[in-house]
């Protein structure tokens, strides 16, 4: 596994310095590559940003896309498409690939990987690991997905039930617990319903809310309140990566222990995540991309799931909520930020 520190080193200098030697390319202009997001504050690190969803949040894929030899406006073109926090928008942004005449197509959500591929059969759509692409019918299987559609997925089974079932180990007296999800992406429902039967099993109660915007989320709170939740999970999607600080001030704000989906809410002061989403895993989907500029087919290569998984705990925050977290929890920690 890569870590995310070795990632913020190699960025200082990775993007600056000049690229790694290439073969030649044949004759004729770069390929073009349009990469699709649902926000543009998760904007690649060679594009300036006033805010981002998280330092780095894609930067394993492109530095190893960089490291691989293509530089945007030297021996790639890429083309940046951000639906701006609204997933309707996604249709509208493939056509924008067809009409840009994409070699390739990278999607970084569900959504968008669903309308990249009713835009278009022909094109190879990489995803950047994202949901179930079975369940939601991108793939045919892993192992062969048919059709133009590859890449990675973070997700594995019993992700869901296993965050819920570390907020009990961390927190022995929860039992009740507000779940934020983003429901009209279609990786949402499977794990809340993932969730339900393994809090069945744990004795908690839960109450999900559906979250489409910003917006929703001190409503979601007031509402956990009133029904005196004492922990807070979100499902992953990528709402929470973008909208990731906001979620964890407001559950300090409600003094509640979360455990997140995405590392990086712990860096922003949450207390806990356990995350599949890792550097190395961003990193193999540039990998697949080069094999498809290559002349691989995108039917031929296997969907690659998440092999490592990252628990952080958060210290500093743990002692703000007035919390011990078990010492039998911090030994299997992959980090903890004191």
């Amino acid at each position: 596994m890569i870590s995310r520190r070795a990632f913020v080193a190699s960025l200082t200098s990775g993007f600056l310095a000049a690229p790694l030697a290439v073969e030649a390319q044949q004759a004729g202009k770069p390929p073009r590559l349009c990469f699709l997001t649902f926000d543009s504050r998760m904007t690649p690190p060679n594009k300036s940003s006033s805010s981002r969803a998280s330092p780095g949040h894609f930067d394993p894929f492109f530095l190893r896309l960089r490291d691989l030899g293509y530089v945007d406006g030297q021996t790639i073109t890429i083309a940046y498409l951000s639906a701006d926090g609204r997933g309707d928008r996604f249709p509208t942004l493939a056509a924008e690939c067809l009409r840009l005449k994409a070699d390739i197509i990278v999607v970084t959500t569900t959504p968008a990987a669903m309308a990249a591929k009713n835009a278009t059969h022909t094109i190879p759509i990489v995803m950047i690991p994202l949901g179930d692409p079975v369940g939601t019918g991108l793939v045919a299987s892993l192992a062969r997905p048919v059709g133009n559609v590859t890449g990675q997925t973070f997700m594995a089974s019993g992700l869901a039930a296993k965050r819920l079932a570390l907020l009990k180990e961390a927190v022995p007296r929860v039992s009740r617990v507000l779940v934020l999800s983003y429901l009209v992406d279609p990786i949402a429902a499977p794990q809340v319903k993932e969730l339900e039967s393994a809090a069945r099993s744990l004795g908690v109660k839960l109450l999900v809310q559906d979250i489409r915007t910003a917006d929703d989320l001190p409503a979601a709170f007031d509402a956990g309140a009133k029904e005196h939740v004492e922990g807070l999970l979100t499902t992953a999607e990528s709402i929470f990566a973008v909208q990731g600080k906001r979620v964890v001030e407001l559950a300090a704000q409600h003094r509640l222990p979360a455990l997140y989906p995405y590392r990086v809410m712990v860096d922003e002061g949450g207390l806990m995540a356990y995350d599949s989403y890792t550097p190395d895993l961003l990193a193999r989907t540039a990998n697949c991309v080069d094999k498809i500029l290559k002349g691989a087919k995108p039917a031929d290569l296997p969907i690659e799931q998440p092999t490592e998984f990252e628990l952080v705990v958060n210290l500093k925050t743990a002692k703000a909520l007035g919390l011990t977290i078990p010492p039998s929890l911090l030994a299997r920690a992959d980090e903890v930020i004191e």
